[in-house]
């Protein structure tokens, strides 16, 4: 391949932000010697809140892969060059061969494009044909799951009776299988900052319970009038962050954050929601809350659960914040203590909405009630703020038309 001076491409790692100092290549998409389409992502960019895409800059031939799947690279670092004069081989460079491939670098006959190098060794290391499998990646590259996926399902499968030698279920007598996994750079971040949280701040939680009946009401009686006029589902994620920022306006300590021995009180409300995703938890930021109405919200919050689950969501959309809402009753958790998302000074828990029998005017009734917990910093907190602060968001999902009248 002629490389003609002029023509040659470099492909950078994008700029970080401030807080991010290293990046982790995940996989290359291409190898060398294959075309790229300007616009075509060449490589997935790992750092500690976000997977970035790569892409080519401009069309042409990859003709140079300077680092690595699995290497570390810094904000602006030269990862690979790109010849836009040049034109494609028939096949990729030929891959080193290894004692279960054979010449060529090939497995099973499949090309090896679709296993990245990392997978390969991973796959060989195991004794799995990767060439054979499946893949679930981007564009059907085989992925480590799918490597680790094939280690499962090729274990000789269990005698129907436990023989001699063997324990409950015809497993080898004392076979305790273990599986050491690296933890993605996701996965590092979010045990870091939790651990930090916890040694850094007084955490305190304390609950409260929510009758839902009238936010399911007003819901259930506008929710197809909602969705036609603004195109987006009526969910209850609007009336709770709406009732968090009623509350922060109440007592705007909740919204503030510790800096050494300073409080920085914020004048605006910035809300993250916690979002669950395979890559692990990301908090999205919605900013300026209170200046959004229920359609606003409902669509940035579909968003980010859409693009969350891509990894599409940027390092701008993940940063910042001064008040968390997590929300565990999407996975049907009842209570739990939620842990602070610093340099926030608190932490909303929502759990999941059950009918539980409640005394009302000296009766029992049947009623949709929710536990609500908050974490907060009692270092700048105290209970009877939190415990009002609490009070004030019951208040509002309760009795909604109040907010409306405003009373």
């Amino acid at each position: 391949m002629s490389i003609i001076e002029g023509h040659i491409v470099e492909v950078r790692v994008p700029q970080l932000s401030e807080s991010v100092t290293e990046a982790t290549l995940v996989t290359w998409h291409k190898q060398v010697g294959e075309a790229v389409a300007e616009g075509e992502n060449l490589i997935d960019v790992e750092t500690d809140k976000v997977v970035l895409e790569l892409p080519a800059s401009k069309s042409g031939v990859l003709i140079k892969i300077l680092k690595g799947d699995g290497e570390k690279v810094a904000s602006e670092e030269l990862v690979a060059q790109i010849d836009t004069a040049a034109t494609a081989v028939q096949t990729a460079v030929p891959l080193t061969p290894s004692p279960l491939t054979g010449e060529g670098g090939r497995e099973g006959g499949n090309n090896q494009s679709a296993v990245p190098p990392s997978v390969r060794k991973l796959a060989h290391e195991k004794e799995i044909d990767a060439g054979s499998l499946q893949g679930s990646g981007r564009g059907g590259r085989v992925t480590k799951d799918d490597v680790l996926n094939a280690m499962q399902q090729t274990k000789p499968a269990p005698s129907p009776l436990a023989g001699e030698g063997r324990g409950e279920g015809g497993v080898p007598a004392g076979e305790r299988i273990e599986q050491r996994v690296p933890m993605t750079r996701i996965r590092q971040r979010i045990a870091e900052r939790l651990l930090l949280s916890q040694q850094n701040a007084a955490i305190l939680t304390t609950f409260n319970e929510v009758n839902m009946q009238p936010v399911i009401e007003l819901r259930n009686k506008y929710k197809d009038a909602f969705e036609q006029k603004h195109g987006i589902k009526l969910g209850f994620s609007s009336f709770f962050i709406h009732a968090v920022v009623q509350a922060l306006q109440k007592f705007p300590v909740i919204n503030a954050s510790v800096d050494g021995t300073d409080i920085i009180y914020h004048g605006y409300f910035d809300i993250g929601v916690a979002i669950g995703s395979e890559r692990g938890l990301v908090v999205p930021i919605i900013r300026d809350a209170d200046k959004l109405s229920f359609a606003d919200i409902e669509k940035q919050i579909a968003d980010f659960g859409a693009r969350a689950k891509l990894g599409k969501l940027t390092l701008e959309e993940l940063t910042g914040g001064t008040f968390t809402v997590s929300n565990g009753g999407v996975y049907g958790s009842m209570l739990s203590t939620p842990i602070i998302n610093p340099p926030q000074s608190a932490i909303l828990g929502i759990h999941v909405t059950k009918d539980r029998p409640m005394a009302e005017n000296g009766q029992v009734v049947i009623r949709p009630m929710n536990y609500f917990a908050l974490s907060y910093d009692h270092r700048i907190i105290d209970g009877r703020e939190a415990v009002q602060f609490l009070a004030a968001i019951k208040e509002t999902l309760e009795y909604p038309g109040r907010v409306l009248l405003d009373l």
